[in-house]
C-alpha cells in the first residue's frame, strides 16, 4: 500500500503536472512548426534551389521491381529499402527552427527575470546591545 501512496504523492506534485502540460503544449507546438517548415519554408528553399522537393529526395538501396513508379512512396510500398535523406533534411530544419524559437523564449524569460527588482532584505532584528543603548538614550532624555 505504501508504493501506491508514494506514487500518488509523486503524481500530484506540481512539477509533474507542469511537465505533463508542457509535453502536451510542446506536441501541439511541434505540429505548428512542422506545418511552417513543410508548407512555408521548404517550398521557398526548394524554389531557391531549382524547384527541388526535399521530401522526395532518396536513394534506392535495393533492386527496384519492374513497373514500380519512381517515387519514394511507391518504392516503400514495394518494399524497396530507401535512403530517404530528403525527409531527414526536412526534420533537421524543423528541429533547428524549434530550437531557435525555444532559445528566443528562454532568452526573453531570463531577461524578464533580470528586470524584476530584487526584494529588499528585511531589517535585522535588534541585538541585546542595541536595546541597552536605546534604553540608555531614553533614560538620559527623561532626566
Amino acid at each position: 500500500m505504501s508504493v501506491i501512496k508514494e506514487f500518488r504523492e509523486f503524481a500530484i506534485k506540481g512539477n509533474v503536472i507542469d511537465l505533463a502540460v508542457g509535453v502536451i503544449i510542446g506536441g501541439a507546438f511541434g505540429k505548428i512548426v512542422d506545418s511552417v517548415v513543410a508548407d512555408l519554408i521548404m517550398p521557398v528553399v526548394g524554389l531557391v534551389f531549382g524547384k527541388l522537393d526535399f521530401s522526395n529526395l532518396y536513394l534506392a538501396l535495393g533492386q527496384v521491381p519492374a513497373g514500380t513508379a519512381d517515387t519514394l512512396e511507391a518504392l516503400k510500398k514495394a518494399g524497396v529499402p530507401v535512403f530517404a535523406y530528403g525527409h531527414f533534411i526536412t526534420v533537421a530544419v524543423n528541429f533547428l527552427i524549434l530550437a531557435f524559437i525555444i532559445f528566443m523564449m528562454v532568452k526573453q524569460i531570463n531577461r524578464l527575470k533580470r528586470e524584476t527588482p530584487a526584494e529588499a532584505a528585511p531589517a535585522p532584528a535588534p541585538t541585546a546591545e542595541d536595546i541597552l543603548l536605546l534604553r540608555e538614550i531614553r533614560d538620559s532624555l527623561k532626566k
